[in-house]
């Protein structure tokens, strides 16, 4: 599509490819706005289907449906990376599609992602990438103790196993399925931060504010932003870096690039998803923009606004183990007592199944300063019976 594609008015139906939450929460940002929301998504009770006036319930590579959403939509998106790049490369031939099949490749791979970095010069981990054709006798000592992660469908600490030293390494990779995959070097953290941001057609960026991010058993718990740790220092080169991984892609459409920072106070570039991310959800009432409505403005060639944040932040995940008490009884949590908090905004993602891990929301506390928006959370969690932080 040219660089200078016309704008996309309200009344014209959007697509998006996944029908989880981040798509639910797109379609009602695009709603809010007047467009209409296409979703191709298999699960019939799926949180996005549940909002969008059109549900295509079929897999992301039927022929019919692809092409459906291609005839009624002014513009197609996705909703998570995993979608099949055969599917996204059709749908890029008939119809405005962002972001593009070759940028969301790369995000799939992390050892495209890693050669992506070196080439940009974005410094990351220590790390190899391993193939079955390559064998694992040549990896450097240097990597151990390591993480040996599969190359393409890891997320939430899925596919990882550490590795303590070099002769652990071929049960480790046995473990994974003997997939390609990339050890990285475990690092000494201070903490982890994320930069969303969002890219339009004509190479325009807009960046969020880094959050500081607390992950526990692999997934993410809480954010904060401003994050307590983060220098602005450390929040510029982070911004910087998340641009140039922008421009490196060619990237249109909503993107999240993960950080390391280390003890020693270096930063250094994790992963990369391209679309709105659970770090950025609480910019829905946080800032002026949120990320979703940044993804419905990329997607139509509207002008993007630098968001403001106007409100200090905690996120908290929660997941479907609180639906659980200390004996394995579903109850629901005590949403009433949560929510008589001032700042304390309550998102369902309309999941009728909960389970442990499952994502089944997110709760934002929001306030006129930091301090008191972590007392909220605080709160927050003794009610919900979470760990505090």
């Amino acid at each position: 599509m040219s660089k200078s594609a016309a704008f996309i008015p309200p009344g014209a139906t959007l697509g998006v490819l996944g029908g989880g939450q981040l798509g639910r929460m797109f379609a009602q940002a695009a709603q809010s706005a007047g467009y209409g929301v296409a979703v191709l998504e298999a699960d019939e009770a799926a949180p996005a289907a549940q909002v969008t006036g059109i549900h295509l319930a079929a897999r992301y590579d039927d022929p019919l449906a692809l092409d459906q959403l291609a005839r009624d939509c002014a513009a197609v998106t996705v909703e998570f990376e995993n979608i099949p790049a055969h599917s996204m490369q059709w749908l890029e031939s008939r119809v405005p599609l962002a972001p593009a099949p070759q940028a969301v490749a790369v995000c799939q791979d992390r050892a495209q992602e890693k050669a992506l970095f070196a080439r940009l010069g974005v410094p990351c981990a220590p790390h190899a990438v391993l193939t079955a054709s390559g064998g694992l006798s040549a990896v450097s000592t240097e990597l151990f103790p390591g993480i040996l992660k599969t190359s393409r469908l890891g997320y939430d600490g899925k596919g990882q196993i550490m590795v303590q030293t070099a002769a652990d390494l071929p049960a480790a990779w046995t473990a994974l399925g003997g997939v390609d995959c990339v050890l990285e070097k475990k690092l000494d953290l201070a903490y982890e931060l994320s930069v969303v941001m969002a890219r339009g057609r004509d190479g325009c960026s807009v960046l969020f504010n880094p959050q500081q991010n607390l992950h526990r058993d692999g997934i993410l718990f809480a954010s904060f932003s401003p994050g307590p740790s983060i220098t602005p220092d450390i929040a510029e080169a982070a911004q910087s870096a998340a641009a140039t991984v922008a421009e490196g892609l060619d990237y249109v459409g909503v993107l999240c690039v993960e950080f390391f920072v280390l003890r020693d106070g270096r930063l250094l570039a994790n992963e990369i998803a391209p679309r709105p991310h659970n770090s950025g959800h609480h910019t829905i009432d946080s800032c002026t923009v949120s990320q979703f409505e940044l993804q419905w403005r990329t997607l139509v060639n509207a002008p993007l606004l630098a968001p403001r944040q106007h409100s200090a932040t905690v996120m908290l995940n929660l997941l479907g183990d609180l639906w659980f008490d200390a004996t394995g009884q579903q109850r629901e949590p005590d949403w009433a007592t949560v929510l008589a908090q001032p700042g304390a905004h309550l998102h369902l993602y309309g999941k009728h199944a909960p389970r442990k891990g499952r994502k089944m929301g997110h709760l934002t506390c929001t306030a006129a300063t930091p301090a008191e928006a972590r007392q909220t959370a605080l709160h927050a969690c003794t009610v919900l019976g979470l760990e505090p932080f």
